[in-house]
């Protein structure tokens, strides 16, 4: 994350000693530990989150495009199904069907 070298870590650990002395060193060690996991769990939750959020809209955006497609076929297969709801006149029966 803040990319530090093993260089840097020795140093931040040498001027931490001599600022804050060896008794209270372990002590604000476990403190800073304890922030950075409760920072890392709060990153976590946020990511997690927005990655949600953007799962969300990508759905939303899929049923809208569903949506569009079913109505514009419904629209496609309403002259079809007109023509076929329209009845046709009954047609005379022929001179050889009838009986004398």
């Amino acid at each position: 994350m803040f990319d530090v070298g093993f260089s840097e870590i020795v140093l931040i650990a040498v001027v931490a000693l001599v600022v804050v002395g060896p008794e209270k060193l372990p002590k604000l060690a476990r403190t800073l530990g304890a922030l950075v996991g409760r920072m890392r769990g709060y990153v976590a939750t946020v990511k997690s989150e927005v990655e949600r959020e953007m799962q969300l809209e990508d759905l939303k955006k899929i049923q809208q495009e569903i949506q569009s497609q079913h109505a514009q076929v419904q629209l496609e297969e309403l002259p079809t199904q007109s023509k076929s709801s329209v009845k046709r006149k009954p047609s005379r029966p022929s001179k050889k069907a009838m009986p004398k």
